[in-house]
């Protein structure tokens, strides 16, 4: 994209560090260079923040890069969010028709841009990776169709500022941790549910040394709400998390079918 249309993008940018500045956010990053500096890329990433994507692109800043996300279309609908939105060109998503997006992401690619995806397609309520069956495939498809390489990008501590529930805080000094895994390339054979699975493993491996490495974990983990249940925290567990997440889906689609229907 022109440099002129990203100058949008990083003046978000720029803003955003400052927000974090005055926030005190810890943001420790981790493995940046191992995003090409050049050439089409897909990063997936994991999903437990509405401001995510501020943390999951650093690593490409610092490559001196721009990350164009595919994110949900009633984003875009908001005034001053959807014209930030798409003047940093990013790429709305229907969920029950997502081809255009995927045409969109394409080209994009094509063009040796860096795409973002959040394979878990909504905010997961247990602060772990969703299971391999909640993933969705897209991003491996996108690296299939174009040759980009795969690059999982895992973040963790950021849902402590800003997540599902309504939950939020300006609390200063927050850890954010943020690593870059190897590059994904396909095997000779792999198709998109294989090349998902690897994601899948790489990605929940990445999530795992992040949890390990958090500096500040709770003196009592099960009055800790974003503290994952599998570790003994109060999060809730996969199986809860599961079913908040469909109702979060359903919600939405819900409420995307009662707009699409006042239009008509």
């Amino acid at each position: 994209m022109s440099a002129r249309r990203d100058r949008p993008y990083r003046a978000v940018v720029a803003t955003a560090q400052v927000l974090f500045r005055v926030l005190g956010l810890r943001v420790e990053v981790r493995g940046a260079e191992r995003l090409p500096v050049s050439g089409p890329v897909v990063v997936a990433a994991n999903h437990q923040s509405f401001a995510d994507f501020a943390v999951v692109g650093l690593p490409a800043v610092r490559r001196g890069r721009l990350v164009r996300f595919l994110a949900k279309e009633s984003v875009f609908r908001a005034p001053l969010a959807g014209w930030l939105m798409r003047a940093m060109g990013h790429v709305p998503v229907d969920r029950r028709a997502g081809a255009a997006a995927a045409v969109r992401a394409l080209r994009l690619l094509r063009a040796g841009e860096v795409v973002g995806v959040y394979p878990e397609a909504t905010i997961g309520h247990a602060f772990t990776l969703k299971e391999r069956a909640d993933l969705r495939p897209g991003a491996a498809r996108l690296a299939l169709e174009t040759g980009a390489p795969l690059v999982p990008v895992a973040h963790w501590g950021l849902h402590r500022v800003l997540t599902v529930g309504g939950r939020f805080s300006l609390r200063r000094g927050r850890w954010v941790g943020v690593v870059v895994g190897e590059p994904l390339r396909p095997l000779p054979g792999e198709g998109e549910e294989e090349l998902t699975d690897r994601l899948h493993a790489r990605l929940a491996a990445l999530v795992e040394e992040l949890v390990d490495r958090y500096p500040d974990p709770p003196a009592d983990p099960a009055s800790a709400w974003w503290w994952p249940a599998v570790r003994g925290g109060g999060a809730p567990d996969a199986t809860t998390a599961a079913g908040l997440d469909r109702d979060a889906i359903a919600e939405a689609d819900d409420h995307a079918a009662r707009r699409l229907a006042r239009r008509r």
